[in-house]
């Protein structure tokens, strides 16, 4: 094997960073020496992997090919050293994203858990909507996802981590709070304040209504659930929101769940990986313990 860690280190870091300076300040290296590895890295494997425009490193074909396998070898190889030098089986760093749901309500439990029983197992954690989960993911920018509702690209193999449900929510003064049911027709007269596109929760509830209501008018689409919320509760909008999201709000009276017989908006939250990528103990682990610790904790949900 002609080539060494360091020089894929050095190439991962010039991907990332988009400039051999900038991966030679992560790395602690001078500039002569980031170029020299990355020069030395092209010439043993006879192809160019960056196109140099301007300042600017872009990866080439071959960049693009190497990189996904350079960045899981750099993965085993850090694996490897953090196991032996701490004597842990279950020691290193998973690269974790998850949508909004589940990273307000679950994940932060999920993090307690494994940082009491599994103290050598860091976790770094990014928030994003489904999309970008699965696009992090294809990029080999995260280890391990959790989405809100499916993914149907076959790069990616996911396995159900529990069960949730949307509910339509108006403000306790909206007219439709005091109906002991809510028509088809009346959501298509009302104003709809919804998550963006590309959320998991928006594409459940197209789905759920595709068929069934012709048109909505959406006043207002926002990233934040706590936006929405507000919003719902000081105006005459209707949003549908994860149970979980706005069960706090419903127990205070601020938000009332509107029954919709015609709806019924199941989902679950699952867990999400490339099908590509090897065994890895580590997000076999925290599939477990976020399964068991569900279980636990979620029974009545």
């Amino acid at each position: 094997m002609r080539y060494s860690l360091k020089q894929l280190t050095v190439f991962e870091a010039v991907a990332t960073h988009g400039s051999v300076s900038a991966a030679a300040d992560k790395l602690a290296l001078t500039q002569s020496a980031a170029s020299m590895s990355l020069a030395q890295l092209e010439k043993l494997l006879g192809k160019p992997l960056f196109d140099r425009r301007g300042k600017r490193m872009v990866l080439s074909q071959w960049g693009l090919w190497l990189r996904p396998k350079a960045k899981q070898l750099l993965l085993d190889a850090m694996q490897i050293e953090e196991g032996f030098a701490e004597q842990q089986l279950v020691s290193g760093e998973l690269q974790l994203c998850a949508s909004q749901t589940a990273a307000e309500h679950l994940i932060p439990d999920l993090i307690s858990n494994i940082d009491n029983n599994f103290p050598q197992l860091r976790i770094s954690f990014s928030v994003e909507n489904t999309a970008e989960v699965i696009n992090g993911l294809i990029n080999y920018d995260y280890q391990l996802g959790v989405i809100e509702g499916r993914c149907d690209d076959d790069r990616i193999a996911h396995q159900v981590w529990c069960n949730d449900h949307l509910v339509i929510v108006a403000a306790a003064h909206h007219p439709y709070a005091k109906l002991e049911r809510v028509s088809i027709a009346q959501l298509e007269q009302a104003r709809w304040v919804l998550r963006e596109q590309g959320a998991g929760t928006r594409r459940v509830f197209d789905s759920a209504i595709q068929g069934t209501i012709d048109s909505l008018k959406v006043h207002r689409e926002y990233e934040h659930v706590p936006v929405l919320r507000s919003l719902v509760a000081n105006n005459s909008y209707l949003s549908c929101l994860p149970y979980l999201d706005v069960i706090k709000a419903l127990e205070l009276g601020e938000l009332v769940r509107l029954n919709v017989p015609e709806l019924n908006i199941e989902r679950s939250l699952s867990f999400v990986w490339r099908n590509d990528t090897p065994e890895n103990p580590l997000r076999d682990l925290v599939i477990t313990e976020a399964k068991r610790m569900f279980k636990v904790h979620h029974r009545d949900m």
